[in-house]
């Protein structure tokens, strides 16, 4: 519904995540069939949650941005490339491995400077929204980053994986956003 609702081709790559998560669960699906391990399920999981976003994100931002907006959005997009950069070579030279924990998968990419690359990879994803001229998307990434640390702790005490419930209720706040006044419409 977020990408049949935008009203500027530039504002794809904003409405799309909602959609690209929804192949993700698919491709779980794929995983959780094939027995988990290796294998080309898991890479393709892997490499959607792992390189994509990082430049997926802070790139749509800056397309949908106003001019005005665009050179502070600059970092975050260089960061997520360096971030992505990274990554895809932690996937081109190592495996990448999906196993059961607890009531969910996990999946495993031995990358190093994790610290550093997840300080990245949060810049990219939420830093490019936070410093968007764009008040909802603003709102987007506060609740992206409150609502991780709940789905962190309970994916850490293999409890339940909670992403995906999380993701359908940020994919609400995506839809707000493409449903968002156009200029010069007025607001009811």
């Amino acid at each position: 519904m977020c990408v049949a609702r935008v009203r500027r081709a530039r504002d794809l790559p904003v409405a799309a995540p909602p959609l690209l998560l929804r192949v993700h669960q698919l491709v779980e699906a794929a995983v959780w069939r094939a027995g988990v391990g290796c294998g080309p399920a898991t890479t393709a999981w892997v490499v959607i949650a792992l390189p994509v976003l990082p430049v997926w994100v802070p790139l749509g931002v800056v397309l949908a941005a106003a001019a005005a907006d665009r050179r502070r959005l600059r970092a975050p997009a260089a960061v997520g490339l360096a971030t992505a950069a990274v990554l895809s070579y932690c996937l081109a030279t190592r495996p990448a491995v999906a196993g059961i924990r607890g009531r969910f998968l996990g999946y495993g990419v031995n990358v190093p400077w994790m610290p550093l690359v997840l300080a990245g990879y949060l810049f990219a994803t939420l830093g490019a929204r936070l410093l968007s001229g764009d008040r909802r998307l603003r709102v987007l990434a506060l609740v992206l980053g409150a609502g991780a640390l709940p789905c962190s702790a309970l994916w850490r005490l293999e409890f339940a994986a909670t992403w995906c419930a999380f993701a359908a209720v940020a994919s609400l706040l995506v839809l707000g956003w493409v449903r968002r006044p156009g200029p010069g419409t007025p607001v009811t």
